[in-house]
């Protein structure tokens, strides 16, 4: 099973971004999980997702708190949310952002990263800061654990005459998400 929580802040996407995930994965005939845990539902406010993929039957319902990955919507939740507590050795950071933070410098030197620079894609594509969709295409690049693909058709079912933009964000992201090396 493979564990990914999401941070990000009300209005960008984080909660759409992991049903997004676990749909595209469900596609490939995975088994699949996605839930939100927030607290004030206001645009702006921390949010927390999770989700969980597996070949196997998921036999658990709560809070992911040694994820494999984290999904980082918006870098200023790092510190605050404490978005890297749990994070197994080794797993993975994806993050939108600039490669020259300080939270991920700090990252490199116990997990893998990879970052995008989802808000501008989103801007661009999008016309929104919404980035869902856009560091989706950073999660597929490295994590490999759902094909563009099955995302595509995820984003179709869900978006309907906003897909293509949506998917041009995604493609856009996944092409320039850069692996960070130690």
């Amino acid at each position: 099973m493979y564990e990914i929580r999401f941070h990000g802040r009300g209005g960008q996407g984080a909660v759409t971004a992991a049903i997004l995930l676990v749909e595209a994965a469900a596609i490939e005939g995975k088994q699949v999980q996605a839930f939100p845990a927030f607290g004030p539902e206001r645009r702006g406010a921390p949010v927390v997702a999770y989700a969980r993929v597996s070949d196997e039957p998921i036999e658990i319902n709560c809070g992911i708190y040694e994820p494999d990955a984290v999904v980082v919507l918006d870098a200023s939740v790092i510190e605050p949310a404490n978005a890297f507590e749990g994070l197994k050795e080794g797993g993975w950071v994806v993050v939108n952002g600039r490669e020259n933070a300080k939270s991920l410098k700090l990252a490199k030197q116990r997990f893998r990263v990879a970052v995008v620079d989802a808000t501008r894609i989103a801007l661009e594509k999008l016309g929104a800061p919404i980035v869902n969709t856009a560091i989706l295409g950073a999660v597929s690049k490295a994590l490999g654990i759902v094909g563009m693909e099955a995302l595509e058709k995820a984003v179709r079912a869900t978006f309907a005459q906003r897909a293509e933009k949506n998917i041009e964000a995604m493609r856009t992201a996944y092409g320039s998400t850069k692996i960070l090396e130690g």
